[in-house]
């Protein structure tokens, strides 16, 4: 009779596209994890460089390459949640990596409290060459409830959550795509903020808990381009994200929407302030304060150290850039 291997108690879903440059260092940051029992169901969404070959270079059986035409990042991350065997399946973008110890501290996590649907950790920044930025994200990770979900998104990057498979399981819809059918968790019509949309719609049609892990133990990298990107398509893509979910709860929405989108315009905010945009960060602040002045009574020290450092972003960088440092380092810790 043959040995039939239990099913691990990780699945972690890695979708694979054009990342060549960084997926050496995300596979051997889990491969190097304290906890053991796992797979790596890495998704080849039609990458047109030699990322797959570098994975298949790896010689460990914890690793598949399941392969499909190009997608985008849903459909990729449907398809290795569709294959993932694991009891708890995490997800981790290509180009980040993790702590040693994160699968360890989320399989305790979730182990201990069979309520948590979604466990996610804090992270932090690394630039392209995986050097620390010195900021991060610190989120809620306690009392968490659809209004936290909705109007901060305190799981933060799509490589930080884990789930439960039973709640995927849940939250499955049944799609058919050029006669494929197939379950689907995040939606694939979206090439943008599909995470937002999944995240309000788990909280809005389950009971599940969402519960953070306070220690950093993803760590997120932030590249130029993601910086200076379009931030007025990345409130867009935000608006539709939640707006498909407007009619599961029409009252939650009418009581929250605003404050929600103020909070998307102060995180653009401090994004253009980032990427060098003075005077487009210093209109987001004031289009967010206007739309929605309760993010002074939930959050005041980072709206006012946004609005000042929007303010400060007008002045000449060689001025600004070491000021702004400080104040980032300073806002993250809040």
């Amino acid at each position: 009779m043959k040995n039939i291997k239990p099913n691990p108690i990780f699945s972690v879903v890695v979708p694979v596209y054009n990342v060549a440059q960084y997926i050496e260092e995300c596979l051997n940051s889990v491969l190097n994890q304290t906890f053991t029992n796992f797979e790596i169901v890495c998704v080849d969404d039609g990458s047109p460089d030699n990322s797959v070959e570098l994975i298949e270079r790896f010689d460990d059986p914890r690793i598949r390459i399941v392969r499909q035409e190009n997608r985008g990042l849903a459909a990729a991350r449907n398809t290795g949640i569709n294959a993932s065997r694991g009891m708890f399946v995490a997800l981790l973008d290509s180009d980040d990596f993790w702590h040693p110890e994160k699968l360890e501290r989320h399989f305790h996590h979730m182990k201990n409290d069979q309520s948590i649907g979604v466990s996610y950790s804090a992270s932090l920044f690394v630039d392209e060459n995986s050097k620390l930025m010195g900021v991060g994200q610190h989120p809620k990770t306690r009392n968490v409830n659809a209004t936290d979900i909705f109007c901060r998104n305190p799981i933060g990057n799509g490589s930080a959550p884990v789930l439960r498979k039973s709640l995927l399981r849940r939250i499955a819809r049944s799609i058919c795509i050029d006669g494929d059918h197939r379950l689907e968790y995040f939606d694939e019509t979206m090439r943008q903020s599909e995470d937002v949309e999944f995240w309000i719609r788990v909280a809005l049609t389950t009971d599940t808990r969402f519960e953070g892990i306070e220690q950093p133990l993803t760590y997120y990298r932030v590249n130029a381009s993601g910086l200076s990107a379009n931030l007025e398509k990345q409130y867009n893509a935000w608006l539709y994200s939640v707006e498909k979910n407007r009619e599961i709860n029409p009252g939650f929405y009418k009581k929250w929407f605003s404050l929600g989108s103020a909070f998307q315009r102060l995180y653009l905010s401090r994004r253009a302030v980032k990427s060098g945009q003075g005077f487009t960060a210093f209109k987001l602040v004031h289009k967010a304060l206007f739309e929605d002045a309760r993010i002074l009574v939930r959050e005041p020290v980072k709206t006012v150290v946004t609005y000042g450092c929007s303010c400060l972003a007008l002045m000449p960088q060689a001025w600004f850039n070491p000021i702004l440092n400080f104040a980032m380092a300073m806002q993250a810790k809040k």
